[in-house]
């Protein structure tokens, strides 16, 4: 079972940036391909192996790994098939996205609408896209 845990927001850091902490068990899913259009997200893996979607390239990070994945570049990730992943998501100039993790978490448990998701899009700016190279490389 996958567990986030929000470390710091927008309204702790005067809006400069975001930070969660994630572990995702053997192979277990992190976030599909989207994109963020005014924040760079930076992936730092504290232990286990990440598989990340940058761009038109898949890579797998391992413990003490880092990557930044500029505004505008498709990206997605998940515990490497075969490995645990625990990383530290830094998004740099912040947004709100707590309020986005819960409502992920409300889907999830069935009490919100999963098209939710995608309607918030503008809000968090997080942007969903289509990746067959991320689709391949997860089947």
């Amino acid at each position: 079972r996958s567990v986030m845990t929000l470390l710091a927001d927008s309204s702790q850091t005067a809006g400069a940036l975001s930070v969660t902490r994630s572990t995702f068990p053997d192979g277990g899913d992190g976030a599909p391909p989207h994109f963020h259009g005014g924040a760079s997200e930076s992936l730092f893996v504290i232990g286990g192996a990440l598989q990340v979607l940058a761009g038109d390239e898949v890579v797998v990070l391992e413990a003490g790994d880092f990557i930044t994945l500029p505004p505008g570049l498709p990206h997605a990730f998940g515990a490497a098939p075969g490995a645990d992943a625990d990383v530290l998501a830094v998004f740099a100039p912040a947004a709100d996205r707590f309020d986005y993790y819960r409502l992920l978490a409300r889907v999830n448990a069935g009490e919100a609408d999963p098209a939710e998701i995608p309607a918030s899009g503008e809000r968090f700016d997080n942007h969903y896209v289509d990746s067959p190279l991320w689709r391949a490389a997860r089947s």
